[in-house]
């Protein structure tokens, strides 16, 4: 315990009563609290040396023996000493008491409402939304059916049978806690009486058996954003479980997942898609009209020799982008296709072709591709 005079540390004088003391201690409490000054070792001692002050003085026998005889009152031995000095213990520090009054004078009777608020508020509810990649770039409008605990009609949520509000309980005096004395310290669990409501009805509605809510289904239009990705979680607010006796509902938050597409696939903003092009198209060019994802359709230009895996890139052809006024682009891959069930005109045609052909001109690739093989089968 510090030896500095306690009246000193509290900053009140002699002659103040208890209200005067409990209010000077409140304010120090509050001030230099660890929660409110955490790593700060001055503001630890003043609030120890406050607390030992104040659980001397807000007690009339403890006050007595200090004006008499001063800190030697609760020296190891002195008068009321030690644990023996109205069970304190630990230098006058009454873990038993003044931890009480901490958190009833700081958190006191608004903990308590939080804590009934918080007990009394509905439960959020999830729901799992599939949509199409066509709705998810369009946005649309979902209809979504769910069980829920809504609001009881007999009651109107209040829980009453007669409409009567409901009463303080009185197993907890309306904090919806109550505390339990172990040992040195006072452990709070939820009420067992209002099982932390803090309130208790005389008369519950038969309906709801006085929980002012009855499970029902219920239909709600959900809007859902253009651009929305998979994964997305939209939170619609009050459209969950309805509160304990009118108490405040809970959320309702829809995940979205998109669908795979037949023919599209998605990264972010972007879109790819794989087309055939014709092996005569992709050696003498030409242009190919191809499918976007808004709907409509799209010219693309083939030039002159070209290969399976090429990409083109089409601007502000993807999807759209949530809260965003742009698209994001859209990536075409050629497949070359290799033509089969050959007439016999075809292939005629085919073999005069592969007659007149030079491997370095027309398929610069593949000649380059083994010249490379011959010379490591040759060792150079």
């Amino acid at each position: 315990m510090s030896k500095k005079d306690l009246y000193e540390i509290l900053g009140v004088g002699k002659s103040a009563n208890g209200d005067e003391i409990k209010k000077a201690y409140r304010k120090l409490a509050m001030k230099h609290h660890p929660d409110k000054n955490p790593g700060d070792k001055v503001a630890e001692e003043k609030f120890r040396e406050a607390t030992d002050a104040y659980d001397i003085l807000k007690d009339d026998q403890k006050r007595a023996a200090y004006d008499r005889f001063g800190h030697a009152a609760f020296n190891q031995g002195g008068m009321g000493g030690g644990a023996g000095a109205g069970g304190a213990g630990f230098g006058g520090f009454d873990f038993t008491s003044s931890f009480a009054d901490i958190f009833d004078e700081m958190f006191g009777d608004g903990m308590g409402r939080r804590q009934a608020e918080t007990n009394m508020r509905g439960s959020d509810i999830r729901y799992d939304l599939e949509i199409t990649l066509e709705e998810a770039f369009h946005g649309t409008t979902a209809k979504i059916r769910y069980l829920v605990a809504d609001q009881c009609d007999t009651c109107h949520g209040s829980g009453s049978a007669d409409g009567a509000a409901p009463v303080k309980c009185v197993g907890c005096n309306g904090r919806g806690r109550v505390r339990a004395q172990q040992g040195f310290f006072t452990v709070e669990r939820t009420c067992p009486v209002c099982h932390g409501v803090g309130e208790s009805i005389n008369k519950p509605c038969k309906s709801c058996n006085g929980s002012g809510r009855k499970r029902r289904e219920k239909t709600i239009d959900v809007k859902i954003p253009a651009g929305v990705d998979d994964g997305t979680r939209i939170r619609v607010s009050g459209a969950g479980e309805a509160g304990l006796r009118g108490g405040a509902a809970g959320d309702l938050y829809v995940f979205v997942s998109v669908r795979p597409h037949k023919l599209f696939k998605r990264q972010g903003g972007d879109i790819f898609c794989r087309i055939p092009i014709p092996m005569t198209t992709a050696a003498l060019g030409g242009e190919l009209e191809i499918p976007t994802i808004d709907g409509s359709k799209a010219k693309m230009k083939i030039p002159l020799g070209t290969q399976s895996g090429h990409q083109f890139r089409l601007k502000s052809k993807g999807m759209a982008v949530m809260r965003a006024d742009y698209r994001g682009d859209m990536y075409i891959e050629a497949a070359v296709e290799v033509p089969q069930n050959l007439s016999k005109k075809q292939r005629e045609l085919l073999e005069e072709f592969a007659r007149i052909t030079t491997d370095e001109a027309n398929s610069p690739e593949s000649s380059g591709f083994f010249k490379k093989v011959k010379d490591l089968w040759s060792g150079k």
